[in-house]
């Protein structure tokens, strides 16, 4: 008997060594969370915030001041409490005490001045959310922080997701003295495109150029984590269908990245135990055409490409969308539902061609539409686009290029194409979130290829977001949207739920379970998700 005993022991411990063996083997002992992107390359908060890719890490490193819920709304996070002064050019907040960065150093005020005097000397990012507006920033103490305004500025609460708050003392101790920003050197930009400052609910662990970033789990973290979360997040580059499939199919990957392809989904959705999860982010897929490079300068010839648009047979190419009809997402409050939108016309088309300046000799101007290769179902759109055009007489020549170079091309008005591709997100859930992006502080970057410069929309945008009543910020939102409908600079093409793969039988995803949070960069918060390593089957 003793023996039978010492036997069956030994099987039990046999087979849960096994089971470890088999969880191991397939990278989710630990619970991790491994996602498919396009490779990160601008982690820096300032510099990588309006890219997608790097939005995911940046969204698991660092805290902002106030986190979003599923209607977008802002909730008390770095900050416990905040007021307003009466005319509303003054904006306090009281900082959680004992909250500590990565690298052991506690958050302060001091830490929340910084990173707002950072943002809006470097420019870039989500600076120009902020640059017309936050004169200074006030460290009263430490734990008060006070944005002092020029101007009110209405949507002020609901940008404050996409505001995060780096390490000061790590920041300044890696400064390179390039004398760029003064004395702040280089402002820490090239260091943060390698190591965090955050104090986010993951950190940097280990990263390889081009292929992985790996973050591990916070132990400090000042919030309590649900102890089924994942202890490691790994972003693989790669949006490649065949590897992703494969990755899934052997599950070495948990959600797939949100440019598969709709083929590339539904053979996914065969695999067992894998999902694909639809869900709202307010995105609005739109071509920018560039105005300050000719034919694209010539408003009529933008017109002509507007009506001759097959916008039902694109719409198509994206399950679950629906018509875009402006440049603000029709899901967002403060869009106007009565506005004019292009439908495809081709005797309206051809009438507005004939008006441009390149009529009669649009041989020497074809037009140059960039798209990302990595996202098959943009080129799918481009070639559509190409044929629609060729029914008037223009040429377009389809080009795919790495996201990368695309971000690259685009921040330079002589090498920015004709045509560029992009799915724009709301930075926060008011319609003014997609129309601010007209600003001429935004032209040289990858959501305004339009190259608009236009003043009197400058002014108009900015006298929108001062506007504290709600009600009247929106009716001033659609004589914005009126006003670009008319100039013509992009073609709105549809709004697509972002839709994923990802594994249902051992990971809770709130995304999959319809509680997105409706903010860029929020559709992938890795300390919300769980992980059963044990349910695999």
């Amino acid at each position: 008997m003793k023996m039978k005993r010492k036997i069956k022991i030994l099987l039990v411990m046999l087979c849960t060594i096994s089971i470890v063996i088999i969880l191991a083997s397939v990278g989710i002992a630990k619970g991790m969370l491994r996602v498919s992107s396009i490779y990160p390359r601008l982690i820096d908060p300032v510099q990588g915030v309006n890219d997608t890719a790097s939005r995911l890490i940046i969204n698991q490193v660092y805290d902002p001041l106030l986190f979003p819920d599923t209607q977008g709304n802002p909730l008390p996070h770095l900050a416990e409490s905040w007021e307003t002064s009466s005319d509303g050019l003054v904006w306090t907040f009281h900082i959680r005490p004992g909250v500590k960065f990565h690298s052991g150093n506690e958050l302060t005020a001091e830490d929340v001045k910084f990173s707002m005097d950072r943002l809006l000397t470097i420019g870039e990012g989500n600076a120009y959310l902020f640059l017309p507006y936050v004169s200074e920033t006030e460290a009263i103490d430490k734990y008060t922080v006070a944005f002092h305004m020029q101007k009110t500025f209405g949507p002020f609460l609901s940008t404050l997701p996409s505001f995060p708050i780096v390490d000061k003392e790590l920041v300044i101790a890696n400064i390179e003295n390039t004398g760029l920003y003064g004395d702040m050197g280089d402002y820490g930009k090239e260091f943060l495109l390698k190591n965090d400052a955050g104090s986010g609910p993951y950190k940097i662990k280990e990263y390889s150029a081009g292929e992985f970033f790996l973050l591990e789990k916070n132990p400090n973290y000042w919030l309590d984590m649900d102890p089924d979360a994942p202890d490691e997040v790994k972003i693989i580059a790669t949006t490649e269908p065949v590897a992703v499939r494969t990755m899934m199919a052997r599950r070495e990957l948990e959600i797939t990245d949100k440019w598969q392809s709709s083929e590339s989904l539904e053979a996914l959705s065969k695999i067992e135990g894998v999902k694909v999860a639809s869900f709202n982010m307010s995105d609005v897929y739109f071509l920018e055409m560039h105005t300050r490079k000719p034919p694209t300068d010539d408003i009529h010839f933008r017109k002509a490409m507007a009506y001759a648009f097959d916008y039902e047979a694109a719409v198509k190419l994206f399950p679950g969308a629906s018509l875009a009809k402006g440049p603000a997402s029709t899901k967002l409050p403060g869009t106007d539902p009565s506005i004019f939108y292009y439908q495809r016309d081709l005797d309206k088309a051809r009438a507005e061609l004939q008006k441009s300046k390149y009529y009669g000799q649009l041989d020497k101007y074809p037009v140059e539409l960039h798209c990302a290769s990595e996202i098959k179902d943009e080129e799918k759109v481009g070639m559509l686009f190409m044929s629609n055009m060729d029914e008037i007489g223009i040429t377009v020549n389809v080009k795919n290029l790495p996201w990368l170079s695309m971000l690259e091309e685009s921040g330079n008005i002589e090498t920015s194409p004709h045509i560029f591709t992009i799915i724009n997100p709301a930075p926060y859930p008011e319609a003014g979130s997609q129309l601010v992006r007209y600003h001429s502080n935004q032209a040289a970057s990858a959501i305004q290829n339009e190259w608009l410069l236009d003043p009197l929309f400058d002014k108009m945008v900015e006298e929108s977001e001062g506007i504290v009543n709600k009600a009247d910020r929106f009716l001033k939102y659609g004589e914005i949207e009126k006003y670009i409908i008319d100039l013509c600079p992009t073609i709105f093409v549809d709004e697509p739920p972002q839709r994923r793969a990802y594994q249902a039988d051992y990971v809770d995803w709130p995304n999959a379970r319809g509680e997105a949070i409706p903010v860029a960069g929020y559709e992938i918060i890795a300390r919300l998700i769980k992980v059963y390593p044990e349910k695999i089957k």
